[in-house]
């Protein structure tokens, strides 16, 4: 009886075993299939229409665009939570990603796994659905403790910030900086791996410098940048990706310090 159990046991195991390796074999067979397909028509349709850093860029630099587009999506999770998604969401949350990681073609997020799309923004405890005295107010977040490895994006948001009018802000981009931030070890404003030592103190003093500016309500930088060093940041980082020319004109200094930490002049 013990042996047959054991025998039971045993093929019950190996089935698993089996099933799960043929899972992640099926599942690692359409990755490569992706990131080596060629990008279609209809996606660069997509883009020219929605992502305006894309449509600014020269043949070579949309071809590079699009392999690093490919890669991310073939290698992390965009799930819909109470809502739908299609090819121009997954296109926008893409792009999000490596708008501002563009001039590091290596890099892609190894700390996210999946990114979370939901149907509007949300409270800290996650919730959507409107209530009495209740306020919803996050429209991005990047996971931590139990969501670690995860990006939570309000559908409605990253939509209007690739609407196609000049705007700066841009929930995606916001919150990939963030993480690109934190490739150091903390999310501070500080992205030591992109900067030189030697600008880190005269960055900290252009932080101080704007963040006076935006107190003083003599700055259209959205006032969240001065929650902290991080949040300021991600807000300008927004804004410098969103509306680099008119950025340049009316911060010339912090758009050379954006400029050499992202190494790429828009």
């Amino acid at each position: 009886m013990q042996t047959l159990l054991f025998i039971i046991v045993s093929v019950l195991v190996i089935a698993v075993i089996i099933y799960v390796s043929n899972s992640q074999n099926k599942k690692k067979k359409q990755q490569q299939n992706l990131l080596y397909s060629e990008f279609s028509q209809e996606w660069k349709s997509i883009l020219m229409q929605k992502i305006l850093f894309y449509r600014n860029l020269d043949a070579e630099d949309k071809e590079l665009f699009e392999k690093q587009l490919l890669r991310f999506l073939a290698t992390k999770k965009i799930e819909a939570v109470s809502t739908s998604i299609d090819d121009t969401v997954r296109l926008m949350v893409a792009s999000s990603a490596v708008i501002p990681t563009f001039a590091f073609p290596n890099f892609n997020y190894p700390s996210v796994r999946t990114v979370l799309i939901y149907p509007g923004s949300f409270d800290e405890d996650f919730n959507t659905v409107k209530h009495k005295n209740h306020q919803q107010f996050i429209t991005g977040m990047v996971g931590n403790k139990g969501l670690k490895g995860t990006v939570i994006l309000s559908k409605p948001d990253l939509l209007a910030a690739y609407n196609g009018s000049r705007t700066k802000h841009n929930v995606g981009i916001h919150e990939f900086v963030h993480l690109l931030d934190g490739t150091d070890g903390d999310i501070d404003g500080i992205p030591e791996r992109l900067m030189e030592n030697s600008y880190v103190g005269s960055w900290l003093f252009e932080i101080k410098d704007e963040m006076e500016v935006i107190m003083k309500r003599k700055s259209d930088i959205n006032p969240y940048g001065l929650t902290n060093n991080a949040e300021f940041l991600a807000v300008v980082s927004e804004y410098f990706f969103s509306s680099p020319k008119s950025f340049k004109k009316k911060h010339p200094d912090l758009y050379e310090y954006l400029v050499d930490i992202f190494d790429q002049e828009l």
